[in-house]
Order: C-alpha cells, then structure tokens, then sequence
C-alpha cells in the first residue's frame, strides 16, 4: 500500500511539472501584463529573452519526463482499452479517501479532484494490466485478507483549517470578523502567525485522531462541529487557534468482498518482483518517441 501511495505522490508531482511546462510552452501574447511580441518573452534593460531560448530551457529541463509521463498515460489507456480492462469506480474511491485520510491529503477542488481520480485509475489500470493473466486462489485471497484486515480498515478523518494567533484578544477580535461575514482563509492569511499554513488560507488537510502533528484539541472540538462552522478560540502551545470543519469521514471497514479485486493485484504483483511500471509495456503497445530506446 505505501508503494502506491508513493506512487501516486510521484504522479502527482510530475503532472505538476508537465502542467508548468506545458503552461509556459503555449502561453504567448501578455505574461502578467507584461507586453511581448512572438519573439520576446522578457526584456532587462537592453537585452532579451527570445520564445526559442526559453522553450529551449524549458525542454531542456522538462522535456523527456514531460513526454514521458504523457506516453505512459496513452500506452495505459491503449492497452486497457485492447483488453478491454477496466477499473471500478468503487476502487478508486477507496483509494482517493485511503490517501486522503492516511497521508493528510487535502480535499481537492472539482478540478484537482478529477485529475487526482484520473491518476488512481491510470494506476490501478496499470496494475490490473500487469497481473491480468496472474492466477490467484480464492484460499490465497481469503488468506492475505485474513493477516492483513487493517490495511482496508481506514479510520475516520476530519478536514481542517485552522487560524493561529498569539493572543485570546486577537483570537476573539477574528471570531467576531468571521460572524460579520470576514472569509476564513483570507484571515487565515492575513492573521495567521503558522508560517507553514498561513499562505495555504490555514489549510490542513484530513487529520486522524492521534496526529502528532495537530494538538488533540482539534479533534475534540472538531467533533462539536458542523461542516462549515468554526470552533471557539482554542490554546495551544503557539498561542490562540480557531479551526474550521470543512469534511468529516467516518471510519470505513472494507469487506472481503469489497477489497477482493485490489487483493489479487497486490498478490500478483508482489510476485511479479518489481513495481508497477508503464516502461515494461511499451514495445506491447508500439511506442516509437523522440528520446529514441
């Protein structure tokens, strides 16, 4: 399970730079208000950066892991669709709220959030692709289940915000802004004094019961809370916190029944002796790209 879900953080981290790099490659006309022509990106005092010198850096820097993670996305999606092998949506929901709840994943807005589901599944789709001709017994199934029943028991999470400041009179001073219509994560930056989520707008995550990270004061006044509200000033070792309750999740026990499909692959997989990677199917699916073998 933590290899998947490194994986997905790994993902995640270069879709963000093929988003950058793609972002850069075709943006032109005005950058920030700035005036160019076709040529002319940038201009410090007489001198200039053309479009070519910079989309060279940026292949340079970009180039091969960009194409790369792009060729892997489509030799998934080809050969799923040749094998006609698919991915209920059941397991990527499961997957979603296991990183969410286990790695303090934020809850992602409507766009993040189908792009995050988009990787599970290219994901799990590659799995099921690499095992699919794997054979496992139901005796094994039943028997990995047994040993392993906490790995599908994901415990109940809540998604906070949170407001730090030194004093209760500053504390009670943003308390009365928020009853008179202030946002919270404006204030969150502009009051905040936790350099670590003041420019997030407090931003915290999914949080367990026991995250060391957070004081276990959270969690109990988390629990007074509606989705939406804010808890009353709360002292901490830094000072005064308000935090608000964006999400609650429930512990969830996954049955047998439910977490079967995901037992066979992780079975096959860990006979197979070697992460989960698109490279190996890429002469299966015909790849000819720019970087060459």
């Amino acid at each position: 399970m933590k290899t998947r879900e490194l994986w997905y953080v790994i993902v995640a981290l270069v879709a963000l730079n093929i988003l950058t790099a793609l972002y850069f490659m075709t943006k032109s006309g005005t950058a920030s208000g700035f005036p160019v022509d076709e040529e002319t990106v940038a201009t410090v005092g007489k001198s200039t950066i053309t479009r070519e010198e910079w989309l060279k850096v940026l292949e340079s820097r970009y180039g091969e892991d960009t194409l790369r993670e792009l060729v892997n996305q489509e030799v998934i999606s080809h050969l799923a669709k040749k094998y006609d092998v698919k991915v209920p949506k059941t397991d990527v929901e499961r997957e979603l709220r296991i990183f969410q709840t286990t790695y303090g994943g934020s809850a992602p807005d409507q766009q993040n959030m189908k792009s995050w589901k988009k990787q599970i599944e290219l994901s799990l789709l590659l799995e099921e692709l690499l095992t699919k001709d794997a054979v496992v017994s139901e005796a094994e199934l039943k028997s990995f289940y047994g040993k392993n029943k906490s790995m599908y028991e994901v415990p109940a999470a809540v998604h906070l915000s949170h407001i730090i400041v030194k004093t209760s009179a500053e504390a009670k001073r943003a308390i009365k802004e928020l009853k008179e219509g202030s946002d919270f994560a404006t204030l969150a930056r502009e009051r905040s004094i936790d350099e670590f989520t003041a420019a997030e707008g407090g931003e915290l995550g999914f949080i367990q019961d026991g995250d060391e990270r957070f004081p276990e004061a959270y969690i109990t006044a988390a629990a007074k809370l509606k989705t939406g509200e804010w808890s009353s000033p709360i002292e901490t070792e830094e000072g005064y916190a308000i935090i608000k309750l964006h999400d609650r999740l429930n512990e969830k026990k996954y049955t047998f029944k439910e977490v079967k499909r995901e037992i066979r692959r992780q079975i096959a997989l860990a006979q197979l002796g070697m992460p989960p990677t698109a490279s190996t199917l890429w002469d299966e699916a015909g790849v000819e790209w720019f970087y060459g073998k």
